[in-house]
């Protein structure tokens, strides 16, 4: 999946960057951008990973702040698209300052309806895209030649509808399990395919989608070779691998705070 942020670098690139003499006029003129870092790297200080997001308007940056801004950012490693039902599609990717993240909602011909920065364990708009699937997996009729594809959906509608916010996950590994052809094929039929597709390099590469009944997630890791390590199905909460951890916000405020510091002041 490749997110469209022009310009998006590393954290090595960010800071190389940063250093050039290109950067110095540009931050020169780019006082917003100066003014967003300490209040960002303050909400980073107090979010928590149960918090709702918090949210910084970028509309109204020029396009010189626009330009530097992201290239501050740079590129983390979670991105995300969200197809939300009125065909707006919402473009998410981490910064290198993991809980810190830049979220675009694009319209017809791509326009851009909103980009703004938002500081969360994972963007708003992920937890309500995927609140919009459906509320019960159907597991009647059945159809016959299959193994144990029944037995892993019954395990699967009853977890997602005994699911409480806040609870552990529940992970069913399908990888452990033998799976004949059709069992896989009646999984995908079922469990359908969710507005919310999530990639993650921090745990290796990482494929994370909802499904279209609420609650219930797929999870793929892959080797270099692009082959299937793990296949599973989480049901809950968006899956850690795609979260941003308590400690992580700390972590980013102090050395979103460093760049303000060195930089900017």
């Amino acid at each position: 999946m490749t997110l469209e942020f022009p310009g998006r670098t590393t954290g090595t690139g960010a800071l190389a960057f940063l250093a050039t003499a290109d950067a110095e006029v540009l931050i020169a003129r780019c006082p917003a951008v100066a003014r967003l870092l300490p209040d960002m790297a303050a909400a980073l200080d107090r979010q928590t990973a149960t918090a709702p997001g918090l949210l910084f308007d970028l509309a109204d940056l020029t396009d010189d702040e626009r330009l530097l801004f992201t290239e501050i950012l740079g590129e983390g490693e979670v991105a995300a698209t969200v197809v939300l039902p009125d065909g707006v599609v919402a473009e998410i990717a981490e910064s290198i300052f993991a809980g810190l993240w830049r979220v675009r909602f694009l319209g017809d011909d791509n326009a851009i309806i909103a980009d703004y920065a938002e500081v969360s364990a994972v963007p708003q708009a992920v937890r309500r895209a995927a609140a919009m699937t459906l509320p019960r997996l159907a597991i009647d009729d059945l159809p016959s030649g299959v193994m144990n594809a029944p037995a892993v959906l019954a395990e699967i509608a009853d977890r997602a509808a005994a699911y409480q916010s806040g609870e552990p996950n529940h992970v069913v590994s399908l990888t452990l399990m033998p799976m004949l052809a059709e069992d896989l094929d009646l999984l995908v039929d079922r469990l359908g395919s969710g507005p919310v597709k999530i990639v993650s390099r921090g745990y290796g590469s990482c494929r994370v989608q909802a499904t279209a009944i609420h609650n219930v997630w797929s999870v793929q890791f892959f080797n270099a070779m692009n082959a299937i390590l793990l296949d599973t199905i989480e049901i809950g909460d968006v899956p850690a691998v795609a979260q941003a951890a308590e400690e992580d916000f700390r972590d980013s405020a102090i050395r979103l705070r460093e760049i303000g510091e060195a930089y900017f002041l």
